[in-house]
């Protein structure tokens, strides 16, 4: 699982700052080959199929993936993660940053014809904060006191007080009102077939194959290049691999190994160029606190100090990596560098679990009150996570902790287990949004079914810091919020933060018009072409 306000790969929380980051490193990048044409397509791969492309209704990485190609927002983050003006042209703020007015694009066109109006905007603001959506973002509309629509192309919100994520909260992709008007949009069939503003046109999902838009010829920026994208579903990532070298798909995220053993040769250069950058995501073990085994703290410090975090970033990532001490990417502005997240100790590993009133048994595992200290990690079908558990699986029995592993198709693991809070320990993962407003993770108030606190962490003052953080527009008095988080997850564990990988993309040689940023490499999916005579589809 995700997390990214943007819906560019999880959703959770949009923002007013940007971090400065490096622009990615490409490897064997080619610029000739002809000038911009119109044609082709990009074939990408996922180990993940979409839950639902209602915007709202979904917090998975592949359903964000589609629907930020589908949908827009009233703004969005640049290359330089910079906010800019989406489906508003242009806003004001009050003097008291309490009122944005925003100023709507004139001539956009829904995907069916229909034009973009301001009606679009305030009916997505009260289809979020309605109590009969199920929806996991709809804390920051809630902030709102009141909304209007003042004519077709203005629209204005206000705020009884200061709230930070404010301006960036309205990233989220606008819905069609004409077509879910006054409807139950849990059973809309835009759940499954998207209309939107964006630069591709929903065209077909294949369950378990493939999702394929096209390109939107009347797309206010001007329609893309490629004709069309095509989201190929392949859970196993050697076999996306293979799909990859066959020419089955033209991109896909590698791996470690994929990255530094398999494609540094002549042959594979000459076909893709490679990028590498640090990935605005974390991976972490989450532990179910509605469990008594978990509730005691120092169980779950004790997991985490006999955890060798390096040895993952150095087994898993070989190196592409760095380990995590919490929620928030090193080198950005609410980063704390220097917290109290356990050091790798199995000694103190053992001494807290004899503290809690765990002793060894006859077979080597630890029990208590008759009961072994025994626990199942849960997690998807992707290869560095299930290497991952397998680590930790090891490390926890030299310590008497009896770990099983359990992977899953991701669509059946949300909906059956996260969503209905019927897991012991996960091994997942949150793309990190560019504002430090981690509301929805944490909060003790979104801990409800669909809601993102599903490990149930509840912390009266971890709650009273969000809501002050969000609070103000002061940076120093909102970091010092996030710092103080910081340090009591640290303390509390209720995640063991594991690591921020790099991202790894691959694409193929053919694609031109590539600009490494420090958004990563998608940005300007709308500028990508292939020359003329190199096209294929």
């Amino acid at each position: 699982m995700t997390l990214s306000r943007c819906l560019t790969l999880l959703l959770v929380a949009l923002a007013l700052a940007g971090c400065a980051e490096d622009a990615p490193e490409p490897k064997a990048v080619r610029s000739k080959g002809g000038p911009p044409a119109a044609g082709d397509a990009l074939v990408t791969g996922s180990i993940g199929e979409p839950s639902n492309l209602i915007p709202i209704l979904s917090s998975d990485s592949a359903s964000s993936d589609i629907s930020g190609l589908v949908y827009s927002g009233l703004v969005r983050y640049d290359k330089n993660y910079k906010l800019e003006g989406d489906l508003a042209q242009s806003w004001e703020v009050s003097a008291d940053g309490l009122t944005i007015t925003f100023h709507l694009r004139r001539g956009v066109k829904w995907h069916d014809g229909h034009d973009f109006t301001s009606r679009d905007v305030l009916y997505t603001y009260r289809v979020v904060i309605d109590p009969k959506t199920p929806t996991a973002y709809s804390e920051d509309f809630k902030q709102a006191k009141t909304a209007q629509a003042l004519d077709p192309y203005t629209f204005r919100v206000s705020y009884a007080k200061p709230f930070a994520p404010a301006l960036a909260s309205w990233g989220m992709p606008v819905l069609p009102a004409h077509l879910l008007e006054g409807k139950d949009i849990t059973q809309s069939p835009l759940r499954r077939s998207p209309v939107g503003t964006g630069p591709f046109v929903f065209k077909e999902w294949i369950p378990g194959q493939k999702v394929t838009l096209e390109s939107y010829r009347d797309y206010w920026e001007g329609a893309p290049y490629l004709g069309r994208y095509v989201y190929r579903i392949i859970p196993d990532s050697s076999t996306m691999y293979m799909e990859l070298k066959s020419g089955g798909i033209d991109q896909m995220g590698l791996s470690p190994v994929q990255y530094q053993r398999q494609t540094d040769t002549p042959e594979f250069l000459s076909r893709f160029n490679k990028f590498r950058y640090p990935a605005s995501a974390y991976t972490y073990l989450g532990y179910n606190l509605r469990l008594p085994l978990f509730q005691d703290r120092r169980v779950r410090q004790a997991i985490t100090c006999a955890i060798n975090k390096e040895e993952i970033v150095q087994g898993v990532l070989l190196g592409m990596g760095q380990i995590a001490h919490g929620p928030y990417k090193p080198g950005s502005w609410a980063y704390k560098a220097q917290v109290a997240d356990p050091a790798y100790d199995p000694a103190r590993a053992q001494a807290l679990l004899r503290e809690a009133g765990f002793v060894m048994g006859r077979d080597g595992v630890l029990a208590k009150d008759g009961k072994r200290l025994s626990f199942t990690i849960m997690t998807n079908q992707n290869d560095q996570r299930v290497k991952c558990a397998q680590i930790i699986q090891q490390r926890l029995k030299r310590v008497g902790i009896e770990v099983k592993i359990r992977v899953m198709e991701w669509a059946s693991f949300i909906t059956n287990f996260i969503d209905t809070g019927r897991f012991e320990a996960v091994l997942l993962g949150w793309t990190i949004s560019q504002d430090p407003d981690i509301y929805d993770i944490w909060h003790s108030s979104k801990t409800e079914p669909k809601e993102l606190n599903f490990i149930r962490f509840k912390n009266p003052e971890v709650d009273r810091l969000l809501d002050q953080g969000r609070g103000t527009f002061d940076v120093a008095k909102r970091r010092a919020c996030y710092y103080e988080i910081q340090e009591i997850l640290a303390r509390e564990q209720p995640y063991t933060f594991l690591y921020v990988p790099d991202a790894l993309p691959a694409v193929s040689s053919r694609f031109r018009g590539i600009e490494p940023a420090p958004a990563g490499i998608m940005h300007n999916l709308i500028k990508w072409y292939v020359p003329k005579q190199e096209q294929v589809h």
